[in-house]
């Protein structure tokens, strides 16, 4: 079965293009053209992953990401025209998963639809062999005060689960499942967003900062998951 992509954007030329290039690559597509039609697109059809611009009449698509995330973790893609990384930086917190700034390559868009999709599948199929195996060992991670279930996707610190998009909890647990060893942002790019080319690093900076804000008992001053001056990131390795 083809995956179901939702294209929301207010400009039409743009909805054309990406609907043509997807249907070629042999994804379903639906279309909205304003934030309230999003809205109800997504409650009725469902899709595997959305393209969501910020810049839209009725409802903008930093709202529309909020919404989403209430209920659902399927991949969003935020699509903006501002160079300001301010409204990219609000996105990811908000809990998108990547994000294009307009003018964009169609190619690109192509490449990150079918990155995080792959990715989205491998956790469906995690989520699945969990099932399959219930009564085996739980794949269970301790770290101090806190605790990762590999097949449920569930952080908890202190024993109380802390709400972590799946994003941030693929970087955890790569992080985590390589204790030590450090990754630069090009690598952790590559190993957990599932880019074949190195997309933005910013992605990884603001991953990590939510991270810390929910496991750390003082943000500032980590003492799970660590920067490499120079380097990149990494999981203690005294825990």
């Amino acid at each position: 079965m083809s995956k179901k992509i939702l294209i929301v954007d207010d400009e039409k030329a743009i909805v054309d293009i990406l609907d043509h290039n997807l249907k070629r690559e042999g994804y379903e597509t639906v279309q909205a053209y304003d934030g309230e039609e999003a809205i109800e697109t997504i409650k009725n059809e469902k899709p595997d992953l959305i393209l969501l611009d910020v810049m839209l009449p009725k409802m903008d698509g930093l709202s529309i990401c909020k919404t989403v995330r209430q209920t659902s973790n399927i991949p969003i893609i935020m699509v903006t025209a501002k160079e300001d990384v301010v409204d990219k930086v609000i996105g990811l917190e908000l809990g998108a998963d990547d994000y294009i700034t307009k003018p964009f390559s169609v190619r690109e868009v192509v490449a990150r639809v079918k990155a995080n999709l792959r990715k989205w599948d491998e956790i469906e199929t995690t989520k699945e062999e969990s099932l399959a195996l219930e009564g085996a060992k739980p794949q269970v991670l301790q770290f101090g005060d806190l605790t990762l279930d590999t097949y449920k996707y569930d952080a908890r610190v202190c024993g109380k689960s802390t709400a972590v998009t799946m994003k941030e909890f693929e970087l955890l647990k790569f992080l985590a499942t390589n204790k030590g060893r450090v990754f630069s942002r090009e690598e952790l790019l590559e190993n957990v967003w599932g880019y074949e080319y190195f997309g933005d690093v910013r992605n990884v900076d603001v991953t990590v900062r939510r991270i810390r804000e929910k496991i750390e008992k003082n943000p500032s001053a980590p003492e799970l998951l660590m920067t490499k001056r120079g380097g990149g990131y990494y999981f203690n390795t005294n825990n």
